[in-house]
């Protein structure tokens, strides 16, 4: 007597022995609501002002430490007198010479610096022999610190403009040298060989498959080397400086004002923080073909 109880259909005929397991285990799997969290979070859009939560609440704590008594205000001043120091630096005509010295400063810097990163990284990339040449020695002049520079640069370029870029260019240039040859020595062989079987010769071979290839982790060493270049701006400006957010730092310092101090640094990580918004503007504009930049979707 058949077991006509157990509500169980019979196989149809020729069916492959697990197939109604697999069609079971897949419509348990469609109907499984999407997981959240890290990394399947690719659906999270952040809000507009997510990125201000965390320095507007360190501000509001600092005033209410200040406040209350709690942070020495003669060590850590409040926002507020920050606020009041800056704007008599702008009333008095003071502040902004002081940002476009070090603007100045910073871009041309970084634009030395990069531009000859970039062109020793494609050399370095695609050479052994240049490779083996100037490889050992970049490594050890990365190894030297800001301040060491100083002292060979008065020496070497007197106290002007000069010397400030090129120590603001040595910072900027080894982030983005070695994020390029890191870049080109990632590319799969197989691309380079389809360019040169095409025909390609060396100048068409960087231009259409090297530099778009590693532009990931050009961008990459460019926003390093950008932020190591604002480092470096206050090492130049010690300099013999009269002018600058690096001046303004050390005149703080000098003068026993940490008002003045923590205004110069709030207005380097302003800048900072600007200059990179820019850099990673510009990224996603060139980098649109990349899964990691293109829009979140919106959730369901």
């Amino acid at each position: 007597m058949s077991d006509t109880g157990s509500g169980s259909l019979p196989a149809p005929a020729g069916a492959r022995p697990g197939a109604a397991a697999a069609r079971a285990n897949a419509n348990t799997t469609a109907a499984r609501p999407a997981r959240r969290g890290w990394p399947f979070d690719h659906g999270y859009r952040p809000g507009r002002f997510t990125g201000w939560l965390l320095p507007v609440a360190v501000l509001l704590l600092s005033e209410a430490g200040a406040r209350l008594d709690i942070i020495p205000a003669r060590l850590l001043p409040p926002p507020s007198e920050l606020a009041q120091t800056l704007w008599s630096l702008a009333v008095r005509g003071e502040l902004l010479p002081h940002i476009w010295a070090s603007l100045a400063r910073v871009v041309a810097g970084f634009a030395i610096g990069s531009a000859l990163a970039i062109a020793l990284g494609l050399l370095v990339g695609i050479s052994r022999r240049a490779e083996a040449l100037l490889e050992p020695s970049f490594q050890a002049l990365r190894a030297i610190p800001s301040l060491a520079w100083i002292p060979l640069l008065l020496l070497w370029l007197g106290i002007d403009e000069t010397p400030k870029i090129v120590l603001i260019a040595i910072g900027a240039f080894f982030p983005v040298y070695l994020n390029l040859v890191a870049g080109i020595r990632d590319i799969d062989v197989k691309l380079i060989e389809v360019g040169t079987s095409s025909g390609l010769d060396t100048t068409e071979l960087i231009r259409h498959i090297l530099l778009p290839a590693s532009l990931p982790y050009l961008f990459a060493g460019l926003r390093g080397g950008l932020s190591l270049a604002w480092m470096f701006l206050v090492a130049a400006e010690l300099i013999a400086a009269t002018r600058g957010v690096g001046y303004l730092l050390s005149d703080g310092r000098e003068s026993s004002r940490p008002d003045l101090v923590l205004a110069a640094i709030l207005i380097l990580a302003l800048l900072g923080k600007l200059s990179d918004s820019l850099l990673r503007l510009l990224e996603q504009r060139c980098l649109r073909w990349r899964d990691a930049h293109r829009p979140a979707s919106p959730k369901s």
